[in-house]
């Protein structure tokens, strides 16, 4: 049976624990965290909400550059007499436990006077004496509690989102007047006999309640006007058209009968369907509005970079300061954030983000180095060739595909709103000339046209879409499987190409296959073995470290080297080990083509591990469910893992490798000049301009909060097996939005058959109105859970 960690409640795989106070954790930055929540009494954190803890990051992180004044003054909210106040980024914020503690940091470090959380903004606000206290050293104690604050070039920026609250005032009027003109209109459905209190004051009531609806109809009811008159401009009938019909049919009726003394009209049922409808739309624009889809090249390059100046001297300045002929300092993990010609060092280049291949690639002195790029290795010094904003990581950003416009593709409800515009109208004037002409009746044609103009006003229509859509993206949101909007949903289910990246996408970040070969280690072996793993960065030495089941006190290591992209050395309690290639280790032959690392202890070759993909669980039962669909598999990497994949894919699925950037997008491009409506799935940000260009396109994503491509969709990767059920889930929720609509039609054909015999009266239309709403409302509503409810529950 598998354990989980007591703090982050990550699994703890290959018995890899820890044991300490009676609880298992999955590395000591858990456990550390642990002690130091438990010596400053703040334990409380695990009771409110269990495996709350965020697993801390492994490695050193760099804050120093925030302390350069330049820099500190830029990010910074306010700093006088000896305190700042700095708001930090930090998406790891998930849950209560996550606020509670990060406002409770002061009771751990005392130079922390007090701290804020905005959870939605996912943010913290901190106070702190920067007498004694570094701006780098407050985001080291932050990530190492494990909620790394996130400082790019973006953040940087401090573009405040001006919150539009106009909606919120509409709804707040409009349930205001609704609220209080039922009130004023309520006695006189109750009183058979008028009370002559009650009508001597009558007209003034009518007054009242006129008076109440000017606001809602001529500033609540705004956006709809605009709506119907710019699709009129433009020759199209939308959605909005017949509601404005309704609306000042309602409004006109009212008024002619509360001023003739008729009744007092329908203003509260005309406040209270507009009320209803604002709320439908603000329910539509709340749906995961704080995800971010749309991210470019800020999110993703640091905030500033090492500049060498005259004299070999260095300063830390911000990346959009760099010019053509700067010299900048890359150390070891850091970006690489405009192109570059390599001056000094060795450079050993992670280009994975920008192709997808994991291998690292070597530089030698004058060769150019693309933007966006990580160093592994020792220090580098490079010379600026092209300012940041003229990169070829972010010129991938101003392909044509990025500046598409989703909009262009008509909702299913404007699509029908043309026809049912065009149908009521045709009836609207056929009633009104029968009973004009041939009823001879001019107050009874008034009243019809009245009736079926309020009667057939498409509220249930409006409405149904946006609730079933909305609905079924929380569905997905819980599913983790976050859409950006409904238009979205209605083209995942107009889906027949599926195009899969292969790096991170169909295989899991971090994780590798590991397996040896050799002599058999011994313990004692494999604990020095560990012990100077421990002391590189390399992300194969990381893998092995974790690979490796055992725990250990600390080992000191001796004569330690690191040689980039040949491996590391040193003397750990008398045993010399090298470790690294085959060349470096002096094995006599290659062993394999596979990624392996390999062991000498005291000259001798004992061995090497082998390290190959993991993909994904349930990864060929998921490709098989999506044997409908059309897919291709498109990969950065080289073709060694053809034979695997050809295994899994069926034999109709196109397979290409050594894909760069623009061959994804292109052959996309292709696809869709074929007919085919194109999903893709990638991963990286060698992948945001595909998945910009594809009809749908979807960020698969192990770390929801870590940077993620332009997408329309991210994907939590555990649920990647889910994917066959969203897009069945899509198709449905067309089905039942075209559910409602045939409610919705059979509602307006039954009232409109009785408004036009003039067998209905306007107080009953009104009244009709907004039940047919709410009744379409709530069935899409039930519906659109249940089958959601039903497609996950088994899994």
């Amino acid at each position: 049976m598998s354990e989980h960690c007591f703090h982050c409640g990550q699994t703890i795989e290959n018995n890899i624990k820890i044991d300490f106070d009676n609880k298992i954790f999955c590395c000591n930055g858990c456990k550390s965290v642990y002690e130091i929540l438990n010596q400053n009494k703040l334990e409380n954190y695990y009771s409110l909400n269990s495996n709350a803890g965020i697993k801390p990051e492994k490695g050193q992180n760099y804050f120093e550059f925030l302390d350069t004044p330049q820099i500190f003054n830029k990010i910074i909210d306010y700093s006088e007499d000896g305190i700042t106040l700095i708001t930090f980024k930090i998406p790891a914020i998930h849950c209560s436990a996550c606020i509670w503690l990060l406002e409770s940091i002061k009771g751990i470090n005392k130079k922390i006077i007090y701290s804020t959380v905005n959870f939605s903004a996912k943010t913290v606000q901190i106070a702190y004496r920067n007498e004694s206290y570094k701006l780098s050293e407050l985001a080291h104690f932050l990530t190492d509690l494990g909620y790394k604050p996130v400082i790019n070039f973006e953040t940087t920026e401090k573009k405040h989102e001006k919150v539009d609250h106009t909606l919120l005032i509409k709804i707040g009027i409009a349930g205001f007047a609704f609220g209080n003109i039922m009130l004023l209109a309520f006695p006189e459905f109750l009183e058979n006999e008028k009370d002559l209190w009650l009508q001597q004051y009558s007209y003034f009531f009518r007054i009242l309640m006129f008076l109440f609806s000017l606001p809602v109809v001529f500033y609540c009811a705004s956006d709809y006007y605009k709506s119907a008159w710019g699709a009129l401009k433009h020759g199209v009938l939308n959605i909005d058209f017949p509601i404005v019909i309704g609306i000042i049919a309602l409004f006109s009726r009212s008024c002619f009968e509360a001023y003739t003394g008729i009744s007092n009209g329908y203003f509260d049922s005309l406040c209270g369907l507009l009320f209803f409808m604002l709320l439908g739309k603000y329910f539509q624009q709340r749906t995961y509005k704080s995800l971010a889809f749309d991210r470019d090249y800020k999110s993703f390059y640091p905030i500033a970079v090492t500049k060498i100046g005259p004299n070999t001297s260095q300063e830390n300045v911000l990346i959009s300061n760099l010019k053509i002929g700067d010299r900048i300092l890359i150390r070891n993990q850091e970006i690489i954030p405009a192109d570059s010609v390599l001056i000094h060092g060795e450079g050993f280049i992670d280009n994975s983000f920008i192709t997808g291949e994991s291998k690292l690639i070597e530089k030698k002195v004058g060769e150019k180095i693309y933007a966006g790029g990580k160093q592994s290795g020792t220090t580098i010094e490079l010379e600026v060739i092209k300012e940041v904003n003229q990169s070829y990581l972010t010129r991938l950003w101003n392909n044509e595909a990025f500046k598409k416009d989703s909009s262009t593709i008509e909702s299913i409800t404007n699509n029908i709103s043309k026809y049912f515009v065009i149908v009521l109208l045709i009836i609207t004037i056929l009633s009104g000339l029968y009973w004009y002409l041939i009823e001879k009746s001019p107050s009874q044609m008034y009243q019809v046209i009245t009736a079926i103009l309020i009667v057939a006003c498409p509220c249930a229509l409006a409405l149904s879409a946006p609730f079933t859509i909305g609905n079924i993206m929380r569905v997905f949101g819980k599913e983790k499987f976050y859409v950006k909007d409904a238009i979205t949903v209605e083209k995942l289910a107009k889906i027949n190409h599926i195009v899969f990246d292969k790096t991170g996408t169909l295989t899991i970040n971090k994780a590798s296959k590991i397996s040896y070969t050799g002599n058999e280690l011994t313990t004692k072996e494999l604990e020095n073995l560990k012990a100077l793993l421990q002391n590189s960065n390399h992300p194969l030495s990381r893998s092995l470290y974790e690979y490796i089941s055992m725990s250990f006190e600390f080992i000191p290591v001796k004569l330690y080297e690191e040689i980039p992209g040949k491996g590391i050395k040193g003397n750990v309690n008398g045993m010399f080990f090298k470790i690294g290639s085959s060349d470096f280790v002096g094995a006599k032959k290659k062993i394999s083509s596979d990624t392996s690392v390999h062991i000498s202890i005291n000259d001798i070759y004992k061995g090497h591990y082998i390290f190959k993909n993991q993909y994904r669980k349930d990864l060929k039962e998921t490709i098989n469910a999506l044997n409908n669909y059309k897919i291709s598999l498109l990969s950065g990497d080289n073709d060694s893992e053809k034979y695997r994949l050809e295994k899994i894919f069926s034999p109709e699925t196109i397979l290409k490798f050594n894909q760069s950037p623009q061959d994804k997008l292109d052959y996309i491009r292709e696809l869709q000049e074929k007919g085919y409506h194109v999903m893709m799935l990638g991963d990286g940000l060698n992948d945001a301009g595909a998945l910009r260009q594809s009809n749908v396109g979807i960020a698969i994503s192990d770390d929801i909060n870590s940077f993620t491509p332009s997408s329309d969709a991210i994907l939590d990767g555990n649920n990647f097996s889910y994917l066959p059920s969203y897009l069945k889930l899509s198709k449905k929720a067309l089905g039942i939005v075209s559910l409602c609509f045939v409610i919705s039609f059979c509602y307006n054909i039954i009232g409109l058959s009785f408004a036009v015999s003039n067998k209905l009266s306007p107080l009953v239309a009104a009244i009709l109105m907004p039940l047919s709403s709410i009744s379409v409302v709530t069935f899409t509503t039930l519906v659109s859970r249940i089958i959601g409810y039903k497609m996950f529950i088994h899994k």
